[in-house]
């Protein structure tokens, strides 16, 4: 996945609201970006840190600003949680993610009940193939940990793939790491307990969980390879 357009350079002043940050550019300007990330971003927002944005040209939006990037850890992490979606269906098409190769159509933005739906439904000969996708920034200790926030939506989730799994379908779910610094991939029992039980009683349940990692540059944002998990 390529940017659209050049990112700018600047440095983080604060992140408030959830959905708002405030960014110094080069030229000394303070301008207000929008921040798509809802959970803590954890280690992901510390005030004077090297950041980018991206500029929408839409001059009617109301925020021109959207921050994209961020310098932790020495190492750049994508915090935008607009991107991983976009960023599975396109690896999963050009055969990057070689556990969903096979599959002859991808839909997104699936509902598969009255209040739920999920990423991507893949389907082919083989049957259907149910999809959820997480964007991971948090490291521990060398491990990509989810979620960075108490998140009853992503226990829930994975309560939909238990489901459709009983029902005979492939249910799987994505970890993506917008960030290179991680060895493993855990559930981050420390933050929100239910959802490390959860996952784990879906694994057994028969739901496949893949954690990818990410290469994240200022050109754009790659999958690159699998890694571990350690429950």
């Amino acid at each position: 996945m390529q940017f659209r357009s050049r990112l700018i350079r600047g440095t983080l002043v604060q992140r408030y609201k959830r959905f708002l940050a405030d960014v110094r550019l080069a030229n000394g300007e303070i301008v207000t970006a929008h921040c798509t990330n809802t959970g803590s971003m954890m280690g992901c927002k510390d005030p004077g840190s090297v950041v980018y944005v991206s500029k929408c040209a839409n001059a009617n939006r109301k925020l021109a600003y959207t921050w994209e990037l961020i310098r932790a850890n020495r190492t750049w992490v994508g915090i935008n949680t607009m991107h991983p979606n976009r960023l599975v269906a396109e690896a999963v098409q050009s055969g990057l993610v070689r556990e969903l190769c096979g599959y002859e159509t991808i839909r997104r933005e699936v509902k598969v009940s009255t209040h739920s739906r999920l990423d991507l439904c893949l389907e082919g000969d083989g049957g259907c193939c149910f999809v959820e996708v997480k964007n991971v920034t948090l490291a521990i200790d060398g491990a990509a940990a989810f979620p960075d926030a108490v998140s009853e939506r992503a226990t829930k989730h994975l309560k939909e793939l238990m489901r459709l799994k009983r029902k005979g379908h492939r249910a799987v779910i994505v970890f993506v790491i917008q960030r290179n610094d991680c060895e493993t991939f855990r559930p981050a029992d420390e933050i929100d307990p239910q959802y490390g039980r959860w996952l784990r009683r879906a694994v057994k349940a028969g739901v496949e969980v893949l954690p990818y990692v990410a290469r994240v540059t200022r050109k754009g944002i790659l999958l690159t390879e699998r890694i571990g998990t350690k429950f």
